[in-house]
């Protein structure tokens, strides 16, 4: 969870660097795709598997991570950016409902309705003034992250190098097309990227995408999904401490209040069926 909450800040150093927001992300997976490729042996899957991993490849390769750039490409300060990250576990939960016909029980709609209330909070806090538009890409990067984990539940049986391989494939090159036609010249702006900032992409790419994933996956082979996935909600507070070490951001009132709100209603939300 710290490698998780870390990914944030040390983004918005790269992007403090002057590194593009889309190629930034697209750099990123294609170092995870680089990696894997001796792992993944360019294993075609059986044909019931291949629209969902098409699928999640995309919502989590390419919206994801373009989105958390964007968001905070477009944030003066990324605490808010951190929290809003976890309305995936809402959105995830509201996805099931309307994709898999999954039975949402009066407790979880309550307190889906009560995070982002908790976020409606934060909304009012003075120092968003100028961070709407980031908060925003935020939403959205939560909204496919959410949308990911619906199809990833139909991607048990595969094995997770050929997953990732594949989200790292189809983020690469996407990713490096829209950047293509959004941000100018590859050629130029890659040989732009000065040496620290490749650092950062590679550690996003072989701490955060890599080593944080496969180190759930292995917790996932002793322990239950339900005792390993509420302690994601800690991962925002690592992030948020990242935060403050890094660029001394100090959470406002009604920041910590919306935050309490946020994360106390994921957490229940993982414990009530």
């Amino acid at each position: 969870m710290i490698a998780h909450g870390s990914a944030f800040p040390v983004a918005k150093l790269a992007l403090n660097n002057s590194v593009p927001p889309v190629l930034m992300a697209s750099l990123r997976m294609g170092l995870v795709l680089l990696i894997l490729i001796p792992f993944w042996k360019f294993k075609i899957p059986a044909k019931k598997y291949q629209k969902s991993l098409i699928l999640f490849s995309l919502s989590m390769g390419v919206m994801v991570y373009v989105f958390m750039n964007l968001s905070l490409y477009y944030s003066t300060i990324i605490s808010p950016i951190i929290l809003g990250s976890q309305l995936a576990i809402p959105f995830g939960i509201i996805a099931s409902a309307l994709m898999l016909n999954e039975n949402i029980s009066k407790n979880k709609w309550i307190l889906i309705f009560t995070s982002f209330v908790g976020i409606l909070i934060i909304f009012f806090d003075p120092q968003l003034a100028n961070n709407y538009i980031g908060l925003f890409f935020a939403s959205l990067m939560a909204f496919f992250f959410g949308l990911a984990q619906v199809y990833s539940r139909q991607l048990k049986e595969l094995d997770v190098s050929m997953i990732n391989a594949s989200t790292g494939l189809f983020g690469f090159i996407i990713l490096m097309i829209i950047s293509s036609f959004i941000e100018g010249n590859l050629l130029i702006n890659i040989n732009s990227i000065e040496k620290q900032s490749w650092l950062l992409i590679s550690y996003q790419a072989i701490i955060v995408s890599l080593c944080a994933h496969l180190l759930m996956f292995y917790l996932y082979k002793f322990y239950t999904v339900g005792k390993i996935f509420p302690f994601y909600s800690l991962f925002p507070i690592f992030g948020i401490l990242l935060s403050y070490l890094t660029f001394g951001e100090i959470p406002s009132v009604l920041f910590v209040l919306g935050g309490i709100i946020v994360i106390g209603s994921v957490i229940l939300l993982n414990k009530i069926k």
